[in-house]
């Protein structure tokens, strides 16, 4: 399922939205100059088995080394499609949650959906080498936001020939059962490496987003579609 848009108001230019996309984008130009993407990404991408190192004391990654591209590797993408794809989504719900809690507000939010994503992903794969890279696990966690505040908002979806008006809770919902059941299959996988796709992080950021939207503060008077 591909959504094209939505039906879902707004009262505000989402500046902060706009901000995080053109900031992908930029970085992505940065990523594809000398010396390459592979090597940016090796460098800043999330690799969960420098966590345990790290825990351990080695002197060979220190705390900034391990930590940090907890951040950093939310801006990172392999590639176009990829970055394409990422800043689509973000596109289509980010704007009604901004509208939702505010400029900051959803800054401080798509930054912790992300840790708690990324969080997430180095539980499952807490001795991976694999270097993992993409804005889907901050973006996860604003779906699971536009999910609980917007259920009854109309998406106009593209599925295989097929364009479609489905609620919100139908998308984001068929979304977040094919990420889990996908992340389940190659948690179970003799095959699996820990690399590819991040279906973990997919989920934990979906469930943080759901959660941390229950929680913090939101403007008032807002428009709610199906509240």
């Amino acid at each position: 399922m591909l959504p094209l848009k939505d039906d879902a108001p707004r009262l505000t230019t989402p500046y902060i939205n706009y901000f995080i996309i053109a900031a992908n984008i930029i970085v992505f130009i940065f990523e594809i100059m000398p010396p390459g993407l592979n090597s940016t990404i090796v460098q800043f991408g999330l690799i969960p088995g420098k966590i345990p190192l790290w825990l351990s004391g080695s002197p060979a990654v220190p705390a900034g080394a391990a930590l940090l591209p907890i951040f950093t590797s939310m801006f990172l993408h392999a590639g176009f499609w990829h970055l394409a794809g990422n800043m689509w989504f973000l596109r289509i719900f980010g704007d009604n949650v901004e509208d939702q809690l505010g400029h900051f507000g959803y800054l401080v939010f798509y930054l912790v959906a992300g840790a708690l994503a990324a969080a997430t992903h180095i539980v499952f794969n807490f001795y991976s080498l694999v270097p993992t890279a993409g804005a889907s696990g901050a973006i996860a966690g604003v779906m699971g936001a536009y999910f609980i505040l917007f259920p009854s908002a109309r998406v106009l979806t593209w599925f295989f020939v097929f364009f479609l008006w489905l609620p919100a809770w139908v998308m984001l919902g068929y979304w977040f059962v094919v990420q889990f059941l996908t992340g389940a299959a190659n948690a179970i996988s003799s095959t699996a490496t820990g690399g590819g796709v991040a279906f973990g992080a997919h989920v934990g950021g979906f469930i943080a987003g759901v959660i941390m939207i229950k929680l913090l503060p939101l403007r008032p008077r807002r428009y709610r579609y199906g509240h």
